[in-house]
């Protein structure tokens, strides 16, 4: 059973003892990421999050960082999202003070150093590359842009290489001292822990000079959908790389463990209804999966693959076919305990972990400022019956709310418009 203590700073602090294990996992969230961004400096939560690594007052470069760290065979790194950046460090838990004193040190300290700052651009530059040549990477940030456009949900979460190059040390500074603050960073401690009270006093005392003040909050997010859309990046691939799928549910909709259940149902896992469609019966595709992605302001379902030029329409059509399917064909009740137990199996394991505990935790309460323990989740999960599968898939798979996006040898989506109907 997790505990949650909020100081006087609004600083919140969780607790996830797990005895079974000799492991300990530090991980410290802050509510901001890219949705939070102006164009002119897009991408520098994801920038800031490098740097945090890069030197700090007491340990004033990234060998003095690392190298602690991997004496003791720790695991450790830091991620940027739309609505939240997160750094952790995974130990043995005879070292979950050097963990500790390490993620918080780095979180409050780090110098920002303008030598570090130009070199770590074109680190992110290059990070920018990598994604960019990779068309079943990239068609990801296409889709995105495909949902929301020109603000900061639609913008790619490292930002353009021209605005990475254009941010002054100046800007990460105001921005970290405006977002990285008490009332907006949740501490996370999840393993072979001391007692809850002990981590309270061990965490208060690293983070007593956190800024107090509250965050800047991110602007709101613009949905407007008539019609079914298209968008095509050309690349002369020999596979294209797809992205299809429609606008669904946020996190705090009633429905979402329905949305997630239906996503899983139909390509989440290998006796998924599209995984056994597209590969083994038509043998259109090495990979494909369908996701429900969730996020405070939005959600949608997708379907992913990367399909034979030549097959493209064949595959876009046979996806259709089975959004179309779902939302007109009640799921026996056999099928859709496949998928409940699927799930929950799935999450057993990866909870075995304490990273994996951390996040559970640590992520429900930045974005929700509400906890679910596993076992309240799968009874959410359990209450959910086939007539709720079929009530979301007919209210999500409507025409006008299909979304294509393309990586591959076209330039015209009007043939591929004119597939998206249901």
């Amino acid at each position: 059973m997790f505990q949650k203590t909020v100081l006087k700073n609004g600083l919140r602090i969780i607790t996830v003892p797990q005895k079974s294990t000799q492991a300990v996992t530090v991980l410290v969230l802050v509510e901001t990421g890219s949705k939070y961004e102006e164009k002119e400096t897009s991408g520098i939560s994801h920038l800031l999050e490098h740097l945090l690594f890069k030197g700090t007052k007491k340990r004033p470069s990234h060998l003095q960082i690392a190298e602690p760290l991997d004496r003791v065979g720790g695991m450790y790194n830091a991620f940027t999202g739309e609505e939240y950046t997160g750094y952790f460090a995974k130990v043995a838990s005879r070292h979950f003070g050097l963990a500790l004193d390490i993620i918080a040190d780095i979180y409050l300290h780090s110098q920002l150093n303008q030598k570090e700052i130009e070199k770590e651009k074109g680190v992110v530059i290059e990070e920018i590359n990598m994604y960019f040549d990779h068309p079943s990477s990239y068609v990801q940030t296409l889709w995105d842009k495909l949902l929301y456009g020109d603000q900061p949900a639609g913008w790619d979460i490292a930002g353009t290489k021209e605005s990475v190059r254009g941010i002054s040390r100046k800007a990460l500074v105001d921005y970290m001292n405006r977002q990285y603050v008490a009332p907006s960073t949740v501490v996370c401690i999840a393993g072979n822990i001391p007692s809850h009270k002990e981590v309270v006093r061990r965490v208060n005392k690293h983070f007593a000079g956190i800024s107090q003040k509250e965050h800047r909050d991110k602007p709101a997010v613009v949905e407007k959908q008539t019609r079914p859309e298209c968008q095509i990046h050309y690349r002369a691939t020999g596979q294209t790389h797809l992205c299809l799928g429609v606008r669904g549910y946020n996190l705090f909709h009633p429905q979402k463990f329905a949305q997630d259940l239906t996503a899983e149902l139909l390509g989440g896992m290998m006796s998924s209804r599209l995984f056994i469609t597209i590969r083994e019966k038509l043998g259109l595709a090495y990979y494909v999966k369908t996701v429900a992605s969730f996020h405070t302001d939005t959600g949608y379902v997708v379907t992913q693959a990367g399909v034979d030029n030549k097959r493209l329409t064949k595959a876009i059509t046979a996806i259709l076919k089975e959004y179309k399917k779902i939302a007109t064909t009640k799921v026996s009740s056999q099928e859709l305990q496949k998928v409940k137990d699927h799930v929950k199996g799935k999450n057993a394991l990866l909870l075995e972990a304490s990273d994996a505990r951390a996040m559970l935790y640590g992520m429900q309460e930045i974005l929700e400022k509400k906890i679910l323990t596993p076992k309240e989740i799968y009874a959410k999960i359990d209450a959910v019956g086939p007539d709720d599968i079929l009530a979301v898939a007919k209210d999500m798979f409507r025409s006008q709310k299909l979304n294509l996006a393309l990586v591959g040898p076209f330039k015209d989506k009007a043939k591929f418009q004119k597939l998206l109907h249901l």
